[in-house]
């Protein structure tokens, strides 16, 4: 007798990144999670760019609708179940980018409710560290639902290198962290919406 696996919903995952270096390191760490995410049954992370969006600025709001990038951006957002943040800190916070596309989807109607999300940081000192807590707070209004664990903060100047010089993840004890987050996201991703 052959045993069946039964495969899991898709979940697919939007993910955004904080920085529009192009050789950012948390680009980087999107990428990784793009490749791992294809050895994980039911899981699909997708890169969603914001570098596109304009400022936030209710007066480019017409009778309801928003500029194209908005309005392209906003059903990539609302057609993810769940989102994976790449968050570099700038002065203790979230990057300008970053903010500015939350902000935008958060417009009526907001559509990060209830989606389960990730925080992923590369850069120095604590990795990134303080853009994730304000980013957790920023998540608390928009109601976005973040796991707990596994954290991940990446200080990506500290020897050994943990990126090749083209900003690709080299380090091999946190793409196997980085993965973890992915299954993390994923089963509460499905436990959100009621499928485990």
């Amino acid at each position: 007798m052959v045993a069946v696996v039964a495969a899991k919903p898709l979940i697919r995952v939007a993910a955004l990144c904080g920085s529009l270096r192009k050789g950012s390191y948390n680009q980087g760490l999107l990428r990784s999670a793009i490749e791992l995410s294809k050895e994980i049954n039911g899981l699909h992370v997708e890169s969603v760019d914001i570098a596109t969006l304009p400022m936030l600025n209710t007066d480019l709001e017409v009778d309801g609708t928003y500029p194209s990038a908005v309005e392209a951006f906003r059903q990539k957002i609302k057609g993810a179940d769940s989102i994976l943040f790449a968050s570099p800190e700038y002065n203790f916070s979230v990057t300008a980018p970053l903010k500015n596309a939350i902000d935008w989807a958060s417009r009526p109607p907001n559509i990060w409710a209830d989606k389960a999300a990730a925080i992923v940081s590369a850069g120095g000192g604590f990795g990134g560290g303080r853009s994730q807590y304000h980013l957790r707070q920023t998540g608390v209004f928009v109601d976005l639902h973040f796991i707990n664990k596994p954290e991940f903060f990446l200080n990506a100047f500290q020897p050994p290198a943990k990126f090749d010089s083209d900003g690709n993840l080299i380090d091999a004890s946190a793409k196997e962290t980085l993965k973890e987050v992915l299954l993390s996201l994923q089963a509460y991703t499905l436990r959100l919406q009621g499928k485990n």
